[in-house]
Formats: structure tokens, sequence, C-alpha cells
């Protein structure tokens, strides 16, 4: 894709700090560093997010992360944990729309960085996350 920022990175148009790559991967630094350390792992075909993987791309996507959050985890004693985020579509907060892993290393709880997930736990019954559980498990098999 012509005007995708990260296709330019895969393609070396466009100059990033790479950590990592191979032929269908490349994992560079992102430049907000929202922690020291915090990676970016894009797959090199182009896909805007993860609803356009097929079986075999996200088998190899994901196959090298655990490899990617080692190396990070073991370049700095002080990592304690790691976050891993993809974000899918604009509500969700993705930027770039060529797919992309964020790997954001955790030192300790001050850091900053946070997630906070809404406890809507009151508003579900067990036959209403029956129905939900529902409505996606007829949809797995499509």
């Amino acid at each position: 894709m012509t005007d995708c920022v990260f296709c330019k990175i895969v393609s070396n148009e466009i100059p990033s700090t790479v950590v990592y790559e191979d032929d269908v991967v490349k994992a560079f630094l992102d430049l907000t560093q929202v922690t020291k350390g915090h990676t970016l792992v894009v797959p090199k075909k182009h896909v805007p997010d993860i609803f356009a993987y097929d079986a075999e791309l996200a088998a190899q996507v994901f196959a090298r992360l655990p490899k990617i959050a080692r190396a990070i985890r073991d370049s700095d004693p002080k990592i304690t944990g790691m976050n891993i985020l993809i974000n899918n579509g604009e509500v969700a907060y993705q930027s770039v729309f060529h797919s992309h892993i964020h790997l954001i290393p955790r030192y300790d709880a001050s850091d900053d960085f946070s997630i906070h997930f809404g406890d809507h736990s009151a508003q579900y019954d067990s036959a209403k996350l029956q129905a939900v559980a529902d409505s996606i498990t007829e949809k797995v098999g499509d």
C-alpha cells in the first residue's frame, strides 16, 4: 500500500529502529516509547487489522511473539511484566491502519501506562452471558 507508513517502514523507505526482522514480520521500537522498549510487531503483508488475517498469516505472526517478547524482557532486568495489545478500529485506538502488535514492557505499577477495564458484571446474569456466548459461538464456524 503506497500511503501506509508501516508499509514504508517494512520496505525501508522510512527509517526505524529494528529489533527483529524476518520474511514475515518486522519488529521495531515505537517512537512513543510508552515504556522503555515499547516495540511494534508488524506483518510485512499489509493487512488493516486482525479481522483481515487468514489462519496462515495469524499462525506465522503470532508464532514470533514469544521470541520477541522474551528478548525484550531479557534486555532489562527491571522488566517485570509486559502488556501485549492489538488495537482494531478507530474506536479501539488504532491510529495506523496496518495491523500491529504492541509489546509494552512493564517495570512497576507506577510506570506511565495503564489499562482501565470497567466492571459491568452486575448487568449480566447467567442467561444474558449465555445469550452473548451463543451469538459468538454460532459465528465461530463462519
